[in-house]
C-alpha cells in the first residue's frame, strides 16, 4: 500500500525537530517545502497532523514551535510511579488542608450524612519542578494531621490504610475535559481557558463504601490519556 506524502513529511519534520528543545521555532511552510522538495499543502497537512498529536503547537502571528513532550495519564498508575516511569522527577506542593463541613456534593460522593466533617486538601502535582496538575482531595473526617507527610511525599493511600484503617480496594474514574479557570491558570502557571482533563476519583474501601473522592485536574497540553485493558 502506498504511503501518503503528508506522513513521509511528517516522519521527516519529526527527524528534524528530534534535537530541538521545546519552544524552539520551527522553519517555515515554505522553507520546509523547498528542504523536502514538496508542495506547501503536503506541509500544511504533516505540520497538522504534529499539532493534533501535540508535537508542536502554532501561534498565530508568531509561527510554529516545539513543544514539551507529553507525559501519559494512565489512571491504574499512581502519579508518582508514572513519572518515575517516563523518566520525569515527581512532586507535590500542598496548597491548602482543612477540616470542614461537607457539601451537598462531596456528601452525595462520599455517602455522608448531612452535617459530617472532611478533610479537603489542595495539591499541585509537579514534574521536575513544574506544575501538571491541581488535585482536590476529600476525605471523610478529620485528617489535616497528614499535611506535613504529604510534603514530604508520603504516599496518601498507604497512610489512609496503614494508619487510620481506610484502606482502597477499587477506584472509580470519570473522565471530562473542561476549560481552565483563572484560580487553576494562576496556580498550574498557565493562560485561563486552557483545556483540562478532568479526572473524578472515588476510591472505596472493603465492603464497597467510597472513603476518597478527588478531583485532578490536569493540563491538556501536557497530557495525553491512555487506558489499556485485556479483553
Amino acid at each position: 500500500m502506498k504511503v501518503p506524502k503528508y506522513y513521509l513529511v511528517k516522519n521527516q519534520i519529526l527527524e528534524l525537530i528530534a534535537g530541538l528543545e521545546p519552544g524552539a521555532a520551527v522553519p517555515t511552510e515554505r522553507e520546509l517545502a523547498g528542504h523536502f522538495s514538496t508542495s506547501r499543502t503536503t506541509v500544511r497537512q504533516a505540520i497538522a497532523e504534529l499539532v493534533a498529536d501535540g508535537r508542536l503547537e502554532r501561534t498565530q502571528g508568531r509561527g510554529t514551535f516545539v513543544t514539551s513532550p507529553k507525559m501519559l495519564l494512565l489512571p491504574q498508575v499512581s502519579f508518582s510511579s508514572n513519572a518515575v516511569s517516563q523518566g520525569w522527577r515527581p512532586g507535590r506542593v500542598v496548597v491548602s488542608a482543612r477540616c470542614e463541613e461537607a457539601s451537598e456534593t462531596v456528601r452525595e460522593n462520599l455517602q455522608l450524612d448531612a452535617g459530617s466533617v472532611i478533610t479537603r486538601f489542595e495539591v499541585l502535582r509537579t514534574v521536575d519542578g513544574e506544575p501538571l496538575a491541581h488535585e482536590t482531595v476529600h476525605l471523610p473526617g478529620d485528617l489535616t494531621e497528614l499535611t506535613e507527610r504529604l510534603e514530604a511525599q508520603d504516599s496518601l493511600y498507604r497512610m489512609m490504610a496503614d494508619e487510620y484503617g481506610m484502606g482502597i480496594v477499587e477506584v472509580e474514574d470519570v473522565v471530562e475535559t473542561i476549560p481552565c479557570n483563572p484560580v487553576r491558570a494562576d496556580l498550574l502557571g498557565v493562560t485561563t481557558g486552557l483545556p483540562l482533563l478532568l479526572v473524578h476519583r472515588t476510591g472505596f474501601g472493603e465492603g464497597g463504601r467510597p472513603v476518597e473522592w478527588t478531583e485532578s485536574a490536569f493540563r491538556g497540553d501536557r497530557y495525553r490519556f491512555v487506558s489499556r485493558r485485556r479483553l
